[in-house]
């Protein structure tokens, strides 16, 4: 895999907007928060564009990725937000330009498939972290920055990703497996079957996270993933957060539903890779950094996730 230079302060973020715009304001409020953490910035086209719930039209959007990856005076690149649209550029991306440009790459949610498409089509290593509008312009806390920084900051390994204090990792099957770590959101990772992008999971440790689905819609997804044997091929499973997907109660489409916790055993566990759930990466605050397209260690007996090599250089 391509490791990208780590960022240091006074180096230049490149600010993109690859899926759903941001209110008016906002951008501001995110070249004042970079510029505060001792970086230089330079905001993306797709940042001030609106088409419809989407940041721009597809063109615009391709063009402030590729763009970005193509000026040598961005270190690295963020993500703005998520929401939608990243699957609808796939086909406009410069893929030898990006792989010819390694940068530090972060995002989360719809970023996804971005990460899938840069990790197998471009083998960069990328970060699946915070977002400038999401994350950094809130309530970023102390814990969330130190693992973003952890991982982009400096080329050593990560090493043992550790939850917030109070956040218990949990056991489903044990086991220890040692593999690339990959994946992202389930709605992300579940678009992409059966495309020239779809994720390719064999010997990897499969990473999953979602936010504010109903059990059932849980149930669905992590269903066509087995029927694909994604999770076959997996060497081991990591169930992040899943952070509003257990209220089943408050839409009333079921009287009865499944647990989350339900649906992870009836589906998930049965193929019996080793699996832990709770890692507190995805659509929660705080939040670990994770680098995709490194080697890791899944110790599901000990509930551990250790990344064992530097994801930048």
């Amino acid at each position: 895999m391509i490791k990208p230079k780590y960022l240091k302060a006074g180096d230049t973020i490149g600010v993109i907007a690859p899926s759903s715009q941001v209110t008016e304001g906002k951008q501001q409020l995110v070249y004042n928060k970079l510029t505060q953490m001792g970086f230089k910035v330079k905001m993306g086209k797709s940042c001030y564009e609106n088409y419809g719930y989407l940041s721009g039209t597809d063109e615009v959007r391709a063009k402030d990725l590729n763009d970005m990856f193509l000026d040598k005076e961005v270190d690295g690149i963020i993500c703005i937000r998520g929401g939608y649209g990243t699957p609808r550029i796939l086909e406009l991306l410069d893929y030898e330009g990006i792989k010819n440009n390694p940068k530090v790459f972060m995002g989360y949610s719809d970023i996804t498939a971005l990460h899938i498409v840069m990790n197998q089509l471009c083998n960069l290593v990328t970060f699946h972290g915070p977002m400038a509008a999401s994350d950094m312009i809130g309530n970023f806390s102390d814990f969330s920055k130190e693992s973003m920084f952890k991982a982009i900051g400096k080329a050593e390994a990560v090493g043992l990703l550790e939850n917030p204090q109070g956040e218990e990792i949990e056991t489903l099957n044990g086991g220890v497996v040692e593999g690339e770590i990959i994946g992202g959101n389930l709605s992300l990772i579940v678009a992409t079957i059966g495309s020239q992008y779809e994720i390719d999971t064999k010997g990897k440790i499969f990473f999953i996270e979602e936010v504010e689905e109903q059990p059932y819609r849980i149930d669905r997804m992590l269903t066509q993933l087995r029927l694909a044997g994604k999770f076959d091929d997996a060497a081991g499973i990591v169930l992040g957060d899943w952070n509003g997907c257990d209220c089943p109660a408050q839409t009333g489409e079921y009287e009865d539903s499944l647990t989350l916790r339900q649906v992870f055993e009836d589906i998930v566990v049965p193929v019996g890779k080793p699996t832990i759930f709770n890692l507190k990466s995805g659509h929660c605050e705080p939040k670990i950094t994770i680098p995709f397209g490194v080697k890791a260690r899944l110790d599901a007996d000990k509930k551990e996730l250790r990344i064992l090599e530097s994801a930048t250089k």
